[in-house]
């Protein structure tokens, strides 16, 4: 049985897939997937659309469907990780390469504006640099994401769900995250 806290909280979550599922194509296995998120006590309030976006890194495989969702839950966010880790498992993830192709990714954006576990590990993932972000994996949820304002292709859609969401270490927005990338990024994230 998962934790629960008492309280209602809004989170963003990052959805993604490039691989066929026994649902069919990544965009059927993410609504698929989107649709079980309700008997894991996790309720959609809103829904950006699909988009067609470049495998990252560039040349790993073949093109994503990536999309964000805003949602409320009582989970802790451990819980929460966890119901989305058995979520991706269900649809056949499997953790075998970083940032290899997949079924289902489901990322943690943001919960309700705080950092997780704290300032300090949270500064570490983000200012790792890249080489090691191949090879070292948090043991821990970090939250925000510390890659999120690097990619276009969460970014893009996230600002369909939330453009005035706040960085609670950088202050920035969504929208000004999003303005900050290269204009070629933010082309390469097409709408499905």
């Amino acid at each position: 049985m998962h934790q629960t806290c008492a309280k209602t909280r809004i989170n963003h979550i990052a959805v993604g897939g490039n691989v066929e599922t026994s649902h069919g194509s990544p965009a059927k296995t993410i609504a698929a997937a989107l649709n079980g998120l309700a008997r894991k006590e996790i309720r959609i309030t809103r829904t950006s659309r699909f988009y067609d976006t470049p495998a990252f890194p560039a040349g790993s495989g073949p093109n994503f469907v990536n999309a964000v969702v805003e949602v409320s839950t009582s989970l802790s966010e451990d819980a929460l990780l966890e119901s989305l880790h058995e979520i991706e498992a269900e649809f056949g993830r499997l953790r075998i390469n970083r940032w290899g192709a997949r079924t289902l990714d489901l990322d943690i954006l943001s919960c309700e504006g705080k950092v997780v576990p704290n300032v300090d590990k949270w500064m570490y993932w983000f200012k790792l640099p890249a080489q090691r972000q191949l090879v070292e994996i948090p043991d821990r949820l970090i939250v925000p994401h510390p890659r999120l304002q690097d990619r276009a292709f969460v970014l893009v859609p996230f600002a369909e769900v939330a453009p005035g969401w706040r960085h609670p270490v950088t202050g920035l927005s969504v929208t000004e995250m999003l303005n900050a990338l290269p204009e070629n990024l933010r082309d390469e994230v097409k709408p499905l």
